[in-house]
């Protein structure tokens, strides 16, 4: 489909006066044309593209307008609407059967990389992503730990064909292996292997889940959103069963909500398998992560 950049010009024009009314920031048009219209940011900051004679869109304008009128009227978030979210340097393609990749999830890996670096972790040896989702936690595993080998768990299969599919569009088929079940629970051949545990697991308390915004709530899968009566049932699992599968020294690494630090830290200290636990704040220097190694 080709439009005029004087007719993609007027529609943004529409769009922001839309967007400004409906409590949409004005960079999800910009992240939409950057998508579908494969214009880039300097364009759009410019509007050098408003004289450009054909712009070429992978939908039509009266399309285009119409999943814009769908992320304001049924606040559908946009990566769902274009089937991509970016997080770190990967393109990750989500619907809604996976959680959004969030920017301070790729943290995680950093501090992965950290442990491997600082505490002489085995990084040869077996990483797991537990609730794998779209994938994002695996494959940016596999591409900063390159000889190690990924496993990644989730209870979903819609989840888990996505996050297989977004491996092999990536170049990481080989590296990372898919498993349907909960937690450990395919993982039994690896008690006692595995060098690196990393999870973003559901963390929100369940009366809390139904008071998010819209596109969360509405859209978001609520089975990778809603950790129990206090939130941190999922994290109590884990806190639980790791030691089973962790070799001496291996990494337990978990994302968290804002004001979980201190329970989970405690959790973690009075198990009696777990030695040098450590809090870690996000980029909004809200405790985000807790990172403890197997006694």
């Amino acid at each position: 489909m080709f439009v005029s950049g004087l007719e993609l010009w007027q529609w943004v024009n529409q769009a922001k006066a839309e967007a400004i009314a409906s409590d949409v920031p004005l960079a999800e048009i910009d992240w939409l044309l950057q998508e579908l219209a494969g214009l880039d940011r300097l364009a759009l900051r410019l509007e050098s593209f408003k004289d450009l004679p054909k712009i070429e869109l992978k939908l039509s304008l009266s399309e285009l307008a119409q999943l814009w009128q769908r992320r304001l009227q049924e606040r559908v978030p946009v990566q769902y609407l274009t089937g991509v979210a970016h997080w770190r340097h990967f393109s990750l393609k989500v619907t809604p059967a996976v959680l959004i990749p969030r920017p301070e999830t790729e943290l995680l890996i950093d501090l992965a990389v950290e442990a491997v670096k600082s505490y002489s972790v085995n990084p040869k040896s077996h990483w797991v992503d537990l609730g794998t989702g779209s994938g994002a936690i695996a494959i940016g595993l596999a591409c900063a730990l390159t000889n190690a080998r990924i496993y990644a768990v989730d209870c979903s299969s819609e989840a888990l064909a996505v996050a297989r599919l977004n491996a092999e569009n990536l170049g990481f088929g080989s590296r990372v292996n898919f498993y349907q079940g909960l937690w450990w629970e395919p993982l039994a051949f690896l008690k006692g292997q595995v060098s690196g545990m990393v999870s973003n697991p559901p963390y929100i308390p369940s009366s809390t889940v139904l008071t998010l915004q819209p596109e969360v709530v509405q859209h978001e899968p609520h089975l990778a959103l809603d950790g129990g009566f206090d939130g941190l049932e999922c994290i109590r699992h884990l806190v639980e069963t790791a030691p089973d599968y962790l070799e001496s020294g291996g990494v337990w690494l978990v994302e968290m909500m804002a004001g979980q630090a201190e329970a989970v830290a405690d959790m973690l200290q009075s198990h009696g398998s777990y030695r040098e636990v450590q809090i870690f704040s996000d980029l909004a220097g809200i405790d985000r992560f807790a990172l403890a190694y197997r006694q």
